[in-house]
């Protein structure tokens, strides 16, 4: 019989400035004071369902021109360093050592690291000289559930292993001040900074890692994604994104489903990553949810924004504190236009 995945910790880290979102949008109508197009814009601040974000700058850096270097410079820093207080406080839930971690698995897509992230916490931390790395880029706010599903496929490939999976997204470096496209500002609503980490194996107590998969539309590259300018990275976002959810998703969910012989009304509960309030109205439609069920999502929205990849983890983390069990699905969107999904038994 094949090992069975089990997440035996799961922890989140934020950096330390808070970020109040009635604060940001009065700070952005400031900025763009001159662009009365732009100020059309800016009830989006009001609209995201978000009070608070946190960034690995104060808020002020975001007031002032930054190039490619400083950006990754700051990537890089922070990024290893809130990738070692998820680790700490996993192997810590764990009752581990860092010498017991087998295999790394990073995602992260909001900068670029080569030597990659994997590598630079081994040697922050001291990892095993033999231990397994796989890096991942480019899942976007996808990669928290596809990243899990590629640790859970490690221990199944080698039983009784310890795999420490990692994600961090410091997606508000991105902010360009000079940018006045809708995009930029729809990102300067919504995004914010955070890690998680989890540690799987088959050997121990926690939730079972079933089945994944995945979705890619056709034809929906544009959807969303990265355009690189001279500065820095530039967000991409279609308008499209929740009239897609709401016209396909049930019926992506639905065949996941399906194919895996899974009732949808075996399901107890849903971690869907919360992309922004009006993609979180399109799932619970889509998933036949009243309005509000997706409390965790949405509560985890309010409190941090959307923080790429990492999201999803804090949704499911938030969700292990209530003491939830039964059967959850994990959930969510990202470039390609793609959609993830992952079946957890016991949650």
């Amino acid at each position: 019989m094949a090992a069975q995945p089990r997440l035996i910790a799961l922890k989140t880290a934020v950096p330390p400035y808070r970020i109040d979102q009635a604060d940001a949008g009065r700070r952005a109508a400031n900025l763009f004071a001159g662009h009365p197009e732009v100020l059309r814009l800016l009830s989006v601040f009001s609209n995201t369902g978000i009070d608070t974000r946190y960034s690995c700058v104060p808020i002020d850096w975001y007031t002032e021109p930054h190039g490619w270097k400083e950006r990754t410079d700051l990537y890089l820093s922070n990024s290893v360093d809130l990738l070692e207080k998820a680790t700490l406080r996993c192997l810590e839930e764990a009752q581990l050592n860092r010498e017991d971690i087998d295999a790394i698995v990073v995602a992260s897509t909001t900068g670029i690291a080569t030597p990659s992230l994997d590598a630079l916490v081994i040697e922050r931390m001291g990892l095993r000289r033999d231990i397994l790395r796989l890096p991942i880029f480019g899942f976007g706010c996808a990669g928290g559930v596809f990243g899990l599903a590629r640790a859970a496929d490690i221990v199944r490939a080698m039983p009784g292993s310890r795999v420490l999976f990692l994600v961090v997204e410091l997606c508000a470096l991105t902010f360009r001040k000079d940018d006045i496209s809708k995009s930029n500002i729809v990102a300067a609503a919504l995004f914010g900074d955070g890690a998680a980490g989890a540690i799987l194996s088959s050997s121990g107590d926690g939730p079972e890692i079933g089945v994944g998969g995945s979705y890619t539309w056709p034809n929906s590259l544009d959807i969303m994604g990265w355009e690189v300018e001279e500065d820095g990275l530039k967000a991409r976002f279609a308008q499209s994104i929740p009239s897609l959810v709401s016209n396909d998703f049930r019926k992506i969910a639905s065949e996941f489903l399906r194919k895996n012989d899974i009732a949808r009304d075996s399901i107890d509960s849903f971690a869907c990553h919360p992309g922004g309030a009006k993609v979180l109205d399109a799932l619970e439609d889509a998933l036949d949810l009243p309005r509000g069920r997706l409390e965790d999502s949405r509560a985890t929205l309010n409190d941090y924004g959307n923080m790429s990849a990492a999201t999803a983890l804090f949704v499911l983390e938030r969700m292990r504190r209530r003491s939830l069990s039964g059967r959850c699905l994990m959930s969510a969107l990202g470039p390609g236009f793609s959609a993830a999904f992952l079946m957890l038994e016991g949650c």
